[in-house]
C-alpha cells in the first residue's frame, strides 16, 4: 500500500498558509499588519512635518516624497524600506510628510517647496547636524522638486542629490503622448479646467491613474494572488503596495496646473524654461554631484525620459546615471531594489561622504 504520509506532512504547513491568507484577504484584516520603522516628529508644521528614523549618530539624509504620495513610500514594511535600509547602514535618514491636500490648498505650487518646505527642512537637518550637508533623495516628482529646490538655492547645505524614476524629458513618456497632442493646440485648459473647479487633482482620481499604469498587474492580480496562496511574504509585498495606493492623497490645484502646463506640455525641465514665483530657475545652477536612478520597467518615467539629467546638469560636478530592474515604485520599494537601487544610493553615498571629509 502507498504510503502517503510523508506527502501529506510536507504539503500540510502549505495548506495552511494558504488558508490562513485566503481568510486575511477575503475577511480578515489582510495577511500581515502594517509594520513601519520606529520615527520621531522632530518638527511640524503645514504640510512639513520632518520625521528621523533612528538616532542622529550617522550622516544626514532627507527623504523627500512626491505630491500626492504618502510619506510612507519610503517604508513600506520590512524588506520593502529605504529608511531602514538607511539606517542599517550608519546614516540619518528624515523624510518630510506633506499631509492631505484640501480645497483650501488650491493654491499651493512648486514654488511653496521649492522656496520654503524643502530649504526649511534641509536647513533643519543640517542644524541638528552640527551644519553638515545633507545628502538629499527624491522619487519620481520629489526628485524633480530637489533638483528645482537646489537649482534656486545653490547656497543650502546639500552634500549630494539622488534622482529615483525621476523623468526630465517629458517628450519621451509613451504614456502622456495623447496630452501632449491635445495640449500642442488646446493648451493646458482641458486638463486643468475640472481641478480649477475643485481645488485640485482629487485623492479617487490620483490613486486610479496610478492603478492604470499598470494595467497587467491589475487583470492579472486575481491569478497572482492564487499561484502565490501560500507565500504570505509575497502576498504582504502586494498587500503593502495596495494599502500604498489607497492612501494616497491629491494634488493641490495649483501644482497640478504647472505639471500640466510646464511639465507636460512646456517640457520645461530639458528645456531650461521653469518659472516659478515670476523667476526663471534654471538647473545648470546646481552645483551639487547627482546620482539618477531610473527604472527598466518605469511606464512613468522611462529611461529615455530620465536619462536626459546627464545633459542638463551641466554645473553639477558629477552626475552619475544607472539604471535598475523594477517599475515606478519598484524602483524604491521592489523585490530587486535592495540589490540594485539601494546598492547604487550606498555606493554613492559612501564616495560623495568621503570628497565631503577629504574637502574638509
Amino acid at each position: 500500500m502507498l504510503d502517503i504520509s510523508g506527502l501529506i506532512a510536507t504539503w500540510r504547513p502549505t495548506l495552511g498558509d494558504a488558508a490562513r491568507n485566503a481568510w486575511g484577504l477575503s475577511f480578515g484584516d489582510g495577511v500581515e499588519q502594517p509594520q513601519r520603522t520606529p520615527s520621531t516628529l522632530i518638527t511640524s508644521g503645514p504640510h512639513r512635518d520632518l520625521y528621523r528614523f533612528g538616532d542622529a549618530a550617522g550622516a544626514p539624509v532627507l527623504l523627500v516624497p512626491p505630491l500626492a504620495v504618502t510619506a510612507h513610500c519610503y517604508d513600506l514594511r520590512p524588506g520593502q524600506s529605504l529608511a531602514a535600509h538607511l539606517s542599517s547602514g550608519g546614516h540619518t535618514p528624515y523624510v518630510v510628510d506633506y499631509g492631505t491636500m484640501r480645497y483650501a490648498d488650491r493654491d499651493l505650487g512648486f514654488e511653496a517647496w521649492v522656496d520654503d518646505i524643502l530649504p526649511e527642512a534641509i536647513r533643519t537637518v543640517s542644524e541638528l547636524h552640527d551644519g553638515a550637508a545633507v545628502s538629499v533623495i527624491g522619487w519620481s516628482l520629489g526628485g524633480t522638486m530637489t533638483l528645482l529646490t537646489a537649482s534656486a538655492h545653490p547656497e543650502l547645505p546639500i552634500a549630494s542629490i539622488t534622482t529615483i524614476g525621476t523623468p526630465i524629458d517629458y517628450t519621451k513618456i509613451p504614456a502622456i503622448s495623447p496630452l501632449r497632442l491635445i495640449g500642442k493646440y488646446t493648451g493646458e485648459r482641458p486638463l486643468t479646467t475640472v481641478t480649477d473647479l475643485v481645488g485640485g487633482l482629487p485623492a479617487p482620481i490620483v490613486q486610479a491613474s496610478y492603478r492604470v499604469t499598470a494595467p497587467q498587474r491589475e487583470l492579472l492580480k486575481p491569478w497572482f494572488i492564487a499561484k502565490n496562496l501560500h507565500n504570505t511574504e509575497t502576498l504582504a509585498r502586494m498587500e503593502s503596495i495596495d494599502n500604498f495606493m489607497a492612501e494616497m492623497p491629491g494634488y493641490p490645484g495649483k501644482a497640478f496646473q504647472q505639471i500640466c502646463e510646464q511639465l507636460i506640455l512646456g517640457n520645461g525641465l530639458l528645456n531650461d524654461t521653469i518659472t516659478l514665483a515670476g523667476r526663471n530657475i534654471k538647473l545648470a545652477k546646481l552645483n551639487a554631484p547627482v546620482l539618477s536612478i531610473s527604472g527598466a520597467s518605469d511606464v512613468i518615467a522611462p529611461i529615455a525620459s530620465a536619462v536626459a539629467i546627464t545633459s542638463v546638469l551641466t554645473g553639477s560636478p558629477s552626475v552619475r546615471f544607472e539604471t535598475a530592474p523594477g517599475s515606478h515604485l519598484g524602483l524604491v520599494a521592489g523585490p530587486t531594489a535592495k540589490n540594485s537601487t539601494w546598492a547604487y544610493i550606498d555606493s554613492f553615498l559612501e564616495e560623495t561622504t568621503r570628497q565631503v571629509v577629504s574637502a574638509n
